[in-house]
């Protein structure tokens, strides 16, 4: 009996926590794109429609999908030459080219994918 509910006292935690985590990604993203759409769209990797919905969210509806138990972000460096370019340069200037510059082809390629579909 212990040993469940130290289980169920640790899922409070994680799911608290990720709530944490998507109420402030929610409220940076959503600042974001009131701020600067095409900055935020390329930043994020979401496509205009999303933007339109998280400018116009209340702050109550970001609330009720930031209470959701799963991760509203995730990683986009999903592959080996973007985690390469994270190490492989020295100057930071650089670095941040390169990664934009990748960053920027996969969102190419994925909106190529999605209209050919």
């Amino acid at each position: 009996m212990e040993l469940d509910r130290e289980v169920a006292e640790i899922d409070t935690q994680i799911t608290r926590e990720i709530g944490d985590i998507n109420l402030a990604y929610m409220l940076l993203a959503q600042k974001l794109v009131k701020q600067d759409r095409a900055e935020a769209m390329f930043r994020l990797g979401i496509s205009r429609e999303l933007a339109d919905l998280l400018a116009n969210m209340s702050l109550s509806q970001i609330m009720k999908l930031a209470a959701s138990t799963f991760l509203l972000c995730s990683f986009r460096l999903h592959d080996h030459p973007v985690f390469s370019a994270m190490g492989d340069e020295k100057e930071s200037l650089m670095q941040q080219a390169h990664m934009s510059i990748l960053m920027a082809a996969r969102r190419i390629n994925s909106e190529k994918v999605g209209e050919a579909a």
